[in-house]
């Protein structure tokens, strides 16, 4: 078998057997295939597409192609993953829910890279907390408290790592069937048997319109079911920033509030609305049943307890959790005024997230160094009505030469309108 007859085959329009696929899989991980060779079946497959079987193929490859992690010693486990996303604090919040209802959370989680924020960074904004743990420390404190949330393995679907420095370097990103394939390869080697997608769409996420998201959640359930997965995707808005906090400590301190059960409503909704799918697929209850569990926890103070034990559990100092004002802070909080008076008619939260890597909140190369106290707390959100001179937004850096240059960024985000402006659904659909 050559890799040059399959670049061929795939360039004419045919299906690709599971052989063929395994062999391009198996052969680029040993480096056996030239990059120049790869590059040129990625974009035979970003214009020709794949059938649903090459996909699903292609994914159960990736994700045998280095360590997997067998959690069937831990009874019911369940993950989630998001798209991406700014303000996007939803694993602090959903895992210590689920978490505290019995189910097993045995997460692994991403850093921050361009306009969207990593959990692994907001949780190392805590002091001392550990994103690192060996694979028996991890399984030994799910199995103690039932959850652990730890940095991805380097070893964990490595054909998905060389394939997607060579989709970023090369314009086939944007291929649904390569998204699809990269996302559900690591979900499927971390060993979870529940997972629950939260994709987003608007201009704060790489699916810009609903119909897009739709596709690619289809296309990533699918894979998890052909896998024996319980699984369901969460379609949400990124249009506009999720709560008010956009940065690391600043997101922690929002997550806090709503595990206390106050903090912004429509970040407590997506939250409720993840946990209750998850829930609901892990216990086979019914949804509506599964959200009262979920609001309960939230309700009685078991998810905050739960989250301050995967906090010390890990090395990270509780004191911080129980007050929160000692987590990192900001030499310098810049408002920012309203130019005008009116409605807030749009925010384009990737410009947003942009602004706050500019005050220092995130990298725009895995080699950059982050300031955890850095970011964006909004006082205003899309929809709301505002008078010119009003503070809007708060840029929180410890480096006043940022700031003239992130204001005019953020500023440049907004547009105002005299009409209320009619918002997009936060939640567009829940697909099985």
């Amino acid at each position: 078998m050559r890799i040059y007859d399959i670049i061929a085959k795939k360039r004419d329009g045919y299906e690709l057997t599971d052989e063929e696929i395994a062999f391009f899989v198996r052969e680029l991980t040993k480096e056996n295939i030239k990059d120049y060779q790869a590059t040129a079946l990625l974009m035979a497959i970003y214009i020709r597409g794949m059938s649903d079987r090459e996909m699903i193929t292609l994914t159960k490859e990736m994700a045998v192609s280095g360590d997997t992690l067998s959690l069937s010693e831990l009874g019911i486990t369940a993950d989630k993953h998001s798209t991406g996303g700014v303000g996007d604090k939803t694993t602090l919040i959903v895992a210590p829910i689920v978490a505290s209802l019995g189910i097993n959370v045995a997460k692994m989680s991403g850093r921050g890279l361009g306009h969207t924020g990593g959990t692994v960074d907001k949780l190392e904004s805590i002091e001392g907390f550990r994103v690192s743990l060996s694979p028996d420390e991890f399984i030994s404190q799910v199995k103690s408290i039932g959850i652990a949330v730890v940095g991805q393995t380097g070893q964990l679907a490595p054909a998905d790592k060389i394939i997607y420095s060579l989709r970023d370097a090369t314009a086939t990103v944007g291929s649904v069937p390569l998204i699809a394939s990269s996302i559900m390869s690591k979900k499927l080697a971390a060993g979870s048997e529940t997972i629950v997608l939260d994709v987003k769409y608007g201009s704060g996420a790489f699916m810009k319109t609903t119909a897009d998201a739709e596709t690619l959640s289809r296309k990533m359930v699918d894979i998890g079911k052909a896998a024996g997965r319980k699984m369901a995707a969460v379609i949400s808005d990124m249009g506009t920033p999720l709560g008010k906090c956009i940065g690391n400590s600043l997101e922690v301190k929002e997550a806090i509030e709503v595990l206390k059960g106050n903090g912004s409503e429509d970040l407590k909704e997506v939250c409720l609305t993840l946990a209750s799918n998850i829930v609901s697929l892990s216990l086979g209850t019914d949804t509506a049943a599964a959200r009262e569990m979920a609001e309960k926890a939230l309700a009685n103070g078991s998810a905050y307890e739960k989250f301050k034990e995967l906090i010390l559990s890990q090395g990270g100092n509780v004191s911080q959790i129980e007050s929160p004002d000692k987590l990192p802070k900001a030499s310098t909080v810049y408002k920012v005024l309203a130019p005008e008076s009116g409605y807030i008619a749009e925010m384009q939260a990737e410009i947003i997230g942009s602004a706050s890597v500019i005050l220092g909140a995130g990298r725009l190369t895995k080699e950059d160094s982050i300031d955890y106290a850095a970011g964006i707390i909004l006082h205003k959100k899309t929809g709301d009505k505002v008078t010119a001179g009003e503070a809007i937004a708060e840029l929180h850096t410890n480096d006043d030469s940022r700031l003239k240059d992130a204001e005019r960024l953020f500023l440049s985000a907004l547009s105002f309108s005299n009409k209320k402006p009619e918002k997009p659904p936060l939640i567009y659909k829940v697909i099985k």
